[in-house]
């Protein structure tokens, strides 16, 4: 039995879809402006996991994940490059799209952006007028009106009257509330617009993700996520504005992941403290052990980046793609009741159990000391079984996609103190050269000339290379 925590009730609850056999899953998409940093790459990879075990339990998932290119720091962003709006969403969204791939981020199944629905933001804006929730102020803006909707806050757990005696907000004659937010601004001088009922202007931020899930899942569906700084107000405001337009119920179960903090603070563009991905990933043997990393520490709470971390992570990875060489694995041991064991359970448990991804790393662990214990006395069929097994559940959280081979060949994490100094020694030499020594090492030795072939060893391992010799005469390797 799959069970979620619930943000809105704040508790685990099972998940039970609308529809028998599929769900829908809507998240937050990026505001595309920059680079994406490694919150980003916190959110997505979470809820690619969770797209992944949804689909694994066999409900037929439609994930929608919204890009957002219209906003102000759009706007301001291609201003200061004196390029287009145009120009600059394209480029960050292609970016964001290589990144996501590079993590093994599936695509969703829908990634509408914001100024392909404006139609459809406008007439959810016009029901909302119609319907009273929903007014036009004095200065042209349409703003919704927070007090016509008494559940508001629930989600956050705010009360409005502690909202409004906390709130420091200027005197705004166009507002009849402080809390009241924007769902279309008119335009100013030289900024993009487009035409509506209440002259030329363009969406608020909160009105997108409405409409936009509204047009592609309904206007109730299963499950909403983002990270946790859009519980409030933006989940909120979304709730409000689809609960009013629809007259029903908007999204049964609400799903948030916890920050990545640098120095105990949340990393993010506004405070200045991130790293991209793309500046990262080339510092990682592989991107996997980003995501290995981000997958470490469970969705819901915070995750400590630290470069520590990050080298766990690859030392971690090591240690499964160690237990996978040599075995050749047999097409049917890959999947299938024939693939299935107690690690099995234990892994589908901890998956169920609200995406526990640390337990299911813990779990594959396991099976990797299981086939090194066995590689002595172990029968070929139930290694060949057993890694079968590892590479199948490591794939469902979009690990262990390369030949263990490849891994070893990479060369290793380079910590981010040493920006701007020398390469390290592993990355010296290429894989042909490698082969190459290797192969002269062979010759030498066949030779008998075992004083050279000591001498292209030590070389190779002065450049961080390790050779492992195999019965037969055959020799592999791997970076240190």
């Amino acid at each position: 039995m799959l069970r979620i925590h619930n943000s809105m009730s704040g508790q685990k609850e099972e998940f039970r879809p609308i529809h028998a056999g599929r769900a829908g899953l809507y998240v937050c998409g990026v505001t595309v402006y920059d680079y994406c940093h490694v919150g980003h790459a916190r959110c997505y990879v979470a809820f690619d996991v969770i797209r992944r075990w949804l689909r694994y339990r066999g409900l037929n998932v439609i994930y929608v994940r919204n890009i957002t290119d219209i906003d102000d720091r759009i706007i301001s962003r291609a201003a200061e490059n004196g390029e287009p709006i145009d120009a600059l969403t394209r480029r960050f969204i292609a970016a964001m799209h290589e990144d996501f791939a590079a993590l093994g981020i599936e695509p969703p199944d829908h990634e509408p952006r914001a100024t392909e629905h404006i139609p459809g933001m406008i007439a959810m804006i016009a029901r909302l007028i119609e319907r009273d929730y929903a007014y036009v102020g004095t200065q042209g803006d349409v703003l919704y009106a927070v007090a016509k909707f008494p559940p508001y806050g629930q989600l956050s757990g705010k009360r409005l009257a502690d909202l409004r005696a906390g709130a420091r907000v200027e005197v705004d004659e166009a507002k009849r509330d402080p809390l009241d937010f924007v769902l279309w601004k008119r335009a100013k001088p030289g900024e993009p617009a487009w035409a509506s009922p209440w002259g030329d202007g363009r969406p608020g931020w909160h009105i997108e993700c409405s409409a936009m899930a509204a047009a592609l899942l309904g206007t109730h569906f299963d499950l909403h996520g983002g990270g946790m700084d859009l519980k409030f107000p933006h989940h909120e405001n979304e709730i409000a504005q689809s609960c009013a337009a629809s007259g029903g119920p908007f999204v049964n179960v609400w799903a948030h992941n916890g920050f990545v903090n640098l120095d105990n603070e949340k990393m993010s563009k506004s405070l200045g403290n991130f790293f991209t991905v793309r500046e990262l990933l080339p510092r990682l043997r592989h991107p996997e052990v980003l995501r290995a990393f981000l997958l470490s520490s469970h969705y819901r709470g915070p995750i400590n980046y630290s470069q520590v971390q990050l080298l766990q992570a690859d030392a971690a990875l090591s240690r499964l793609y160690t237990a996978l060489r040599g075995i050749e694995m047999r097409p049917e041991a890959a999947g299938g009741e024939a693939g299935r064991s107690a690690h099995s359970a234990r892994f589908e448990a901890a998956l169920d159990d609200d995406f526990n991804t640390p337990d299911a790393l813990a779990v594959l662990q396991g099976i990797a000391r299981e086939l090194n214990a066995g590689r002595a006395a172990g029968s070929a069929q139930r290694q060949a079984t057993l890694a079968g097994e590892l590479r199948r559940l490591a794939n469902l959280l979009g690990l262990l996609r390369l030949p263990p081979e490849h891994w070893f060949r990479l060369a290793p994490a380079l910590p981010l103190e040493t920006e701007g100094a020398a390469p390290v020694a592993a990355a010296e030499l290429d894989e042909v050269q490698i082969e190459a020594l290797i192969a002269a090492r062979h010759a030498a030795r066949q030779a008998r000339d075992f004083a050279a072939a000591d001498r292209i060893r030590a070389q190779l391992a002065q450049a961080g290379v390790v050779l492992e010799d195999q019965p037969g005469g055959a020799t592999s390797w791997k970076r240190a």
